[in-house]
């Protein structure tokens, strides 16, 4: 199975997506102010619940008590235990038969209601309820709505941005109506208060997710509870100021995401390009022979990107001087070599006019036999110098390669008359620019490869076909197949997949080089590779075929 490939930026990318924890991050601490809002507001309704019960203590006409009075009603007749009693019973409807908590009653009318009114005008506000109840759990007073004030209708923008947060529970929407029904607190939520504690306690509104915050506290006159001053408020406001935190919150994730989404693409965009620049100038430093034909330009960056082109740069250097030596130094030996040659041959010539041994005669004859064979190595180590300069001084011309091709073949069959040429060539002409010589000195070096190569009953292929713009030659022949290790060097100057012939003498592995360097001038390439039986092999020379005009040029590769 193909793995899946990712480039530079789609990891970036996937990198970048760590930042959606920032707004997770920021929502729970939305959250968290949400909760410390909630919980200063239940301190400021105790505060507010214990202001009022101040100003209520001590008293009791405010309660339909009359001071200095000899008249004691029922409850006031209850001793402490026992009221203690009655009350806790009451408020643990767990322990008793369930029954439905008994609501704070419409407020009757009793003395002191008007001067209770008056004291709570002072802190009458929109947005809080203040009830003011006597032990009976009756209503002597109260003032104030938890319907929050009228608001300017929000814009088409604002609505679509408060329907969106809606739709995922952000931004509640609770009718002013809604709230203004809210029942009074039950008897059970009180019945704490009026033992003398101070209590709080939350409540939801149904349908919403909007609470209802409550404190009570009790009212002494002496050392009785006389009554409970209750003041509830609704979490609108928290509400609101938690949406418009999660608003801001949304719109700079937004912002932010899409700013750290350009700077990490543009910034992997520029990585990538900068590494994609560098792999071109890399594999284009090297042409299809092996030559370096350029160096990269070291980037002056000093980042790691910048010190990997200097270190290819560096490289291609030390290769560039390493091939120049490879390439003279053929040329140089047998510029070297070549005096001791003609050295040791007038000495052999000068030994055979003289008169010599029997015996000796022998030893003059591998003498003679092993300089010829040296003079021959020699000659064919000066062939790939002589073909570069002959290459760089030839001027192209327009030719029908396939009539060189058929001539070939026929003086292959006179040269080889043990061997079977098989030649498939086409009805038309096929024109390349180049030298029509070195055109059949590269065919003769491909069919000298095939004919040492083939198996004896075999026959040496030879096929010419067009394609596109380029003209295909092809010999092949059934034998050994190609060696791994030559692949991708087969073409490389001193490199061969032969010992020797049945001669003795070494192959230095230059015929295919020099095809090679026959195939560059022509606009072409050679290829080799094995039958897709896997019993022979096929070499192609791909040449540049011209218009019968003759106007295109062949690009000089040497």
């Amino acid at each position: 199975m193909t793995p899946i490939r990712f480039s530079l930026r789609s990891k970036l990318a996937l990198m970048a997506l760590v930042l959606l924890a920032l707004p997770w991050v920021g929502y729970q601490y939305v959250q968290e102010m949400e909760r410390f809002l909630l919980d200063g507001q239940r301190q400021g309704l105790i505060a507010t619940a214990r202001a009022v019960a101040t100003a209520l203590h001590e008293r009791p006409q405010l309660f339909g008590r009359t001071p200095g009075s000899s008249t004691v009603s029922l409850s006031d007749s209850l001793l402490p235990g026992e009221e203690v009693l009655e009350l806790a019973i009451a408020s643990m409807p767990e322990q008793v038969p369930a029954e439905p908590p008994r609501p704070v009653i419409p407020a009757r009318p009793v003395d002191g209601a008007a001067e209770v009114s008056a004291i709570l005008r002072a802190l009458e506000r929109n947005t809080a309820r203040i009830w003011v109840i006597d032990r009976d759990l009756d209503v002597i007073t109260h003032t104030g709505s938890l319907a929050p004030p009228a608001t300017p209708a929000a814009g088409p923008l604002q609505s679509f941005w408060h329907g969106l947060l809606g739709s995922v529970g952000l931004r509640p929407d609770t009718p002013a109506a809604q709230l203004a029904d809210i029942p009074p607190p039950s008897g059970q939520a009180i019945s704490g208060t009026l033992f003398g504690a101070t209590t709080s306690w939350l409540r939801p509104v149904s349908g919403t997710d909007v609470l209802i915050v409550a404190a009570a506290h009790p009212v002494w006159v002496a050392d009785r509870v006389q009554g409970a001053v209750v003041v509830e408020e609704s979490t609108l406001a928290i509400q609101a100021v938690r949406d418009q935190a999660v608003e801001r919150l949304a719109w700079l994730t937004f912002a932010g995401l899409a700013i750290a989404a350009g700077v990490v693409l543009g910034f992997a965009s520029r990585l990538s390009w900068r590494i994609r620049t560098l792999r071109d100038e890399a594999e284009s430093a090297i042409d299809a022979r092996g030559r370096i034909t350029g160096l990269t330009s070291a980037s002056t960056a000093g980042d790691e990107v910048g010190d990997l082109s200097r270190s290819f740069s560096t490289l291609l250097g030390r290769l560039a001087q390493h091939h120049g030596y490879l390439e003279t130094i053929a040329s140089r030996l047998s510029h070297e070599l070549r005096t001791p040659v003609a050295v040791v041959r007038s000495s052999l010539e000068n030994l055979q006019l003289e008169t010599l041994p029997p015996a000796a005669s022998t030893y003059l004859e591998r003498a003679d036999a092993g300089l010829r064979r040296l003079t021959r190595i020699l000659a064919r180590m000066s062939e790939a110098t002589r073909m570069e300069q002959a290459l760089a001084t030839t001027d192209p011309e327009r030719f029908d390669l396939c009539a060189v091709v058929a001539e070939c073949v026929q003086g292959y069959r006179l040269a080889h008359p043990g061997r079977v040429f098989d030649a498939g060539l086409p009805d038309l002409s096929v024109w390349v620019r180049g030298a029509p010589d070195l055109a059949a000195q590269m065919l003769d070096k491909l069919v000298d490869n095939a004919v040492d190569f083939a198996r004896a009953d075999s026959a040496i292929r030879l096929h010419l076909s067009v394609s596109g713009h380029h003209a295909h030659l092809s010999v092949s022949n059934l034998g050994p197949c190609l060696p791994a290790s030559l692949e991708g060097k087969l073409f490389d100057s001193m490199v061969s997949g032969r010992g020797s012939d049945a001669t003795g003498e070494p192959h230095l592995g230059l015929g295919l080089y020099v095809a090679q360097l026959i195939a560059g001038f022509h606009g072409g390439r050679l290829a080799a590779c094995n039958l897709p039986a896997g019993d022979g092999v096929v070499f192609t020379a791909s040449l540049h075929v011209v218009t019968d005009g003759g106007t295109e040029s062949v690009r000089q590769q040497i």
